[in-house]
């Protein structure tokens, strides 16, 4: 089983000080797969910068050279929560590259899956706008070069970070050739996401939001992937599945209130890898978007590597919380989300 790992020390330079953001996410995580040895069994991929007309398949060119301009200025702050430093452009296009090198690597069969180890992260990116720590919208540009690039037409993405990829919804909003599903929190941050946000135009149907309430953990999440991403997937028949793989839905993420554990990211990746195998000759993309709790992110990233290497046993050393969530009402809840979307039950 060959898995790429694409990471490079660039990602580093995306300098946000004391934001939750920041360098030590990476940092931690590259230490552990050094300490375990992981690293030697991956396939190790540089990633390449974006270039602009790569960017602007997703990003307006205005917004484009506002981000460069900034970091060429020294950074600053986009809004509240965003920030940049004077290698946040250059980080920010091998960012995006990065997830186009994952996609070229397993669309050309160097890999069979891989995982793009990127900063700043993506999915709240919208096409004119930089919000919720990310700066160029990794996957979407990563999905709109797979279909340009290659022979597909239609691309399965899948978001359990745990916050709401809303500019990745709105770039593919009335696009059928992809399929946006996405696992959130909500009411949270950016508080889009909703149950009626289908899709329109050509893109009805094509956008499933599983909107959560507080307290889901690994059983509920596993039930959601089961039940509901599984006859999705069949239904849509993917000839590639990316993932914006967020981990901040982790019981010890203070960003949430979520109750997922290791184990339990793990199990969704298992489930991600059957359903790759199923529809798609195993071809599975994962990109790093959130996941700040610094233990739980490097465990839950080597867990989600561990996994597509082919362990079924994952060592979990932080445990897990008992979930508040009752199982009925997930199971209600999957069903209604099957009647909008027309699903056997």
């Amino acid at each position: 089983m060959r898995v790429g790992l694409v990471y490079d020390p660039v990602y580093l330079e995306h300098d946000t000080g004391n934001h939750v953001e920041n360098a030590q996410r990476l940092i931690a995580t590259m230490s552990l797969f050094e300490e375990t040895e992981l690293k030697d069994k991956l396939v190790l991929l540089s990633p390449r910068q974006a270039t602009v007309d790569e960017l602007s398949t997703v990003h307006a060119t205005e917004y484009i050279s506002r981000i460069q301009s900034q970091a060429e200025r020294g950074g600053g702050r986009l809004d509240a929560d965003t920030v940049t430093s004077s290698s946040s452009y250059e980080a920010a296009i091998c960012a995006a590259g990065g997830a186009i090198t994952a996609v070229e690597s397993v669309l050309n069969n160097r890999v069979q899956s891989a995982f793009a180890m990127v900063r700043p992260p993506g999915h709240h990116a919208t096409c004119w706008q930089a919000m919720g720590f990310c700066l160029f919208n990794n996957v979407a540009i990563a999905a709109k070069y797979a279909l340009a690039n290659f022979d597909l037409d239609r691309v399965l993405i899948v978001d359990f970070d745990v916050h709401h990829g809303n500019g990745t919804q709105d770039s593919f909003y009335a696009d059928p050739h992809i399929l946006y599903f996405s696992t959130h929190q909500y009411p949270l941050y950016p508080g889009t996401g909703s149950i009626n946000e289908t899709g329109t135009r050509e893109g009805e149907g094509f956008t499933v939001n599983v909107p959560l309430i507080a307290g889901c953990g690994d059983g509920e999440y596993q039930a959601v992937f089961e039940d509901l991403l599984a006859p999705v997937a069949k239904r849509f028949q993917p000839q590639l599945i990316l993932v914006s793989a967020g981990y901040d839905a982790h019981w010890l993420d203070d960003i949430s209130s979520m109750q997922v554990s290791i184990s339990g990211f793990a199990r969704l990746v298992q489930i991600l890898q059957t359903i790759a195998n199923l529809f798609c000759n195993g071809r599975l993309v994962l990109a790093l978007e959130g996941g700040y709790h610094l233990q739980a992110l490097s465990l839950s990233i080597k867990a989600t590597l561990d996994t597509l290497l082919g362990a079924t046993e994952i060592d979990d050393p932080l445990g897990r919380r008992e979930t508040q969530v009752m199982s009925s009402s997930i199971d209600d809840f999957i069903r209604m989300i099957k009647d909008v979307h027309q699903l056997e039950t």
